[in-house]
């Protein structure tokens, strides 16, 4: 329903930002790291979710786009609301939750307020599991992880167009832009120079 939020910010704590647009100030639960990037009384644009409930109605944003494509990622977790989805995304950023999720990496996301190690196996697990249905179902995503396959000596690109999958884009999105790089960069710099080409950061 509402897809973002730009106005001024007229209030903020550490997890909160209320952006006044039109004269209404929209309460946005949001994330550190966002907060971060926020200054007081200035102009600023978030990326907003919606969640309804019967005793509720609840408004969440984001600085980029990525950390929103992130956070709904994670609440469609069995057991994971959007308390722990920001909670996450307040620990860590999109590009360190990618990489955890396509290592195994379930101790750096417990690092997390209030997400134990059977929530973090969970995380893992059902993100892994949803990034093989959608490259198994996607028209040229097979191909393009085994395009992406072949390229990578290291094994990192694959890993790579993995972690990306996490923070929403489709093997054919990434490929492309893997394809250009050197293999044998360590993951974490491989997803950072695909996001910098690709203008999303």
């Amino acid at each position: 329903m509402l897809y973002s939020v730009r106005g001024k910010l007229i209030y903020s704590t550490s997890s909160n930002a209320v952006v006044e647009c039109g004269g209404v100030g929209y309460n946005c639960q949001t994330t550190r790291n966002t907060i971060k990037t926020l200054k007081p009384d200035s102009e600023v644009m978030l990326y907003t979710y919606l969640n309804v409930r019967e005793d509720a109605v609840d408004l969440y944003g984001f600085a980029t786009k990525t950390e929103l494509d992130t956070f709904k990622n994670l609440i469609t977790v069995s057991g994971v609301g959007p308390k722990a989805g920001l909670s996450i995304c307040s620990e860590l950023t999109p590009e360190q939750i990618a990489m955890a999720v396509a290592t195994d990496d379930v101790k750096t996301l417990t690092q997390a307020q209030g997400v134990g190690k059977k929530t973090a196996q969970r995380i893992v697990l059902e993100l892994k599991d949803k990034l093989a249905k959608a490259a198994v179902t996607s028209d040229n995503g097979m191909s393009a992880v085994a395009s992406a396959a072949a390229n990578a000596s290291s094994g990192n690109i694959p890993k790579a167009v993995e972690a990306l999958g996490v923070l929403g884009y489709t093997p054919s999105d990434v490929s492309p832009v893997l394809a250009t790089l050197d293999s044998s960069l360590p993951v974490e710099q491989l997803i950072a120079m695909t996001l910098k080409q690709m203008g999303r950061k």
